[in-house]
């Protein structure tokens, strides 16, 4: 009988085993909380591939002792849903029945609406305690009702050093590593191709493990990992991690200017069966971080290519992704409103709710005009240029600069418009 692979081999079964994520499972984390507590509510893990977001849903209900049932957004209808809830249902009047049912599914963010609007019921009234896993941002792909009632939870890659608690703690605890010779003399490249994903982690040691002729020592360095890695590139991609590679790939290609490289990752991409309104998301998201204010028609592109795949469907919709994809690359770029907005979340979380000046305040009421509600509050249009100096920002931060202009023609001349007004 085969051994499973290395990934599902060292498959942790309990928190102290658990790798990753202190924040959620450490002393105090939320969910080592509820775990303890034995009242689990409702949530959604997002983070990338190998984050551990299975297992943790695995060791949640073998903790709680809990009946666990899955659903994979992919192969699941509405009909699959409905059929697991009844199960749940009976599971939880069982007098065996211990915590409430749990409903893990992995890949949320495809499920259509109708399936998401047939979990509300079970979730609101107690039925299951549902466990949701997605690599995407949950905002944009879980309906708003289904948010409402299951707190979001982001998992991080792992860090240097926790990848290499995985490494020591495979090659001492794996039946087949540990009766084998392993040298261990660099990790660099080992942790960069793993790059925070504990499954590709275990695929690659499985792949220089079944590479290394019985007998001989398995070499872990940066030359053995790299040689291997290119005589077999698919090694460290069973579970399609090779797609966060080419979208990045793609990203990074737009934002340096390379139209040819973009457009090659985006066919990689299209070939290779991707959502295409992913493609457009992140096209839209490149047109507002990357391009910005140097060129403010790339969103309003972005935006209509978005528009144009939903109404033309593919495979046409393949030219106005390529059309927005070479526009962008080939636009002047600015990430100065991407700084600007992370600068003042950094300040809002640094300073607190300051008040608003009362010459900013609205005054609906009387008593509100007479504590001073938008008094001397000066109106722009009715001065020369539609503009008058005044004070915005509160007494706190007055003067606080939060944007910084990028070295481009189009932001320059809003730079100088700037300077013209306050000097």
């Amino acid at each position: 009988m085969s051994l499973a692979p290395l990934a599902e081999r060292m498959r942790p079964q309990n928190l102290d085993d658990y790798i990753g994520q202190t924040h959620l499972v450490g002393p105090g984390g939320v969910l080592r909380r509820m775990i303890e507590s034995g009242r689990v509510a409702s949530f959604i893990l997002w983070g990338p591939p190998g984050v551990g977001k299975t297992t943790l849903a695995r060791i949640i209900a073998k903790s709680t002792q809990s009946s666990f049932h899955t659903l994979s957004a992919v192969t699941s209808g509405v009909k699959d849903v409905r059929e697991v809830i009844d199960l749940c249902r009976r599971d939880a009047q069982s007098m065996f029945a211990k915590g409430r049912p749990i409903l893990f599914i992995d890949e949320i963010h495809r499920f259509s609406k109708n399936q998401q609007d047939s979990l509300l019921g079970a979730v609101e009234q107690g039925v299951v305690t549902l466990i949701g896993a997605t690599t995407e941002n949950p905002s944009f792909e879980v309906i708003r009702p289904l948010l409402s009632r299951a707190q979001v939870y982001t998992l991080k890659p792992l860090d240097e050093a926790e990848m290499q608690r995985l490494l020591d703690h495979t090659l001492a605890a794996d039946s087949v590593l540990a009766g084998r010779t392993v040298d261990v003399r660099s990790t660099v490249a080992l942790f960069r191709y793993a790059g925070g994903d504990a499954r590709k982690l275990l695929n690659i040691l499985e792949l220089l493990e079944q590479s290394t002729p019985a007998g001989k020592p398995i070499i872990i360095d940066d030359a053995y990992v790299t040689d291997n890695l290119q005589q077999n590139p698919q090694a460290y991609d069973k579970g399609g991690e090779m797609h966060y590679d080419i979208v990045s790939a793609f990203i990074k290609s737009v934002r340096g200017s390379d139209p040819d490289a973009a457009l090659y990752w985006l066919a990689r991409m299209i070939a290779g069966g991707e959502d295409p309104e992913f493609i457009a998301r992140r096209l839209v998201i490149l047109a507002a971080e990357d391009i910005g204010l140097a060129n403010p028609n790339a969103l309003l592109l972005a935006n209509a290519t978005f528009d144009a795949l939903h109404k033309i469907g593919m495979p046409e919709g393949r030219i106005p992704l390529a059309e927005c994809a070479v526009y962008l690359a080939t636009s002047p770029k600015s990430n100065s409103a991407y700084i600007g907005i992370a600068a003042a979340l950094a300040e809002v979380e640094r300073s607190g709710n300051l008040p608003v000046p009362l010459h900013l305040r609205n005054a609906p009421t009387s008593l509100m005009k007479k504590l001073g509600y938008g008094t001397d509050y000066l109106y722009s249009h009715d001065y020369p240029g539609h503009f008058v100096r005044q004070q915005f920002m509160p007494d706190a931060i007055r003067g606080t600069r939060l944007w910084n202009p990028a070295d481009n023609p189009a932001e320059q001349i809003l730079a100088q418009r700037q300077h013209d007004r306050w000097g």
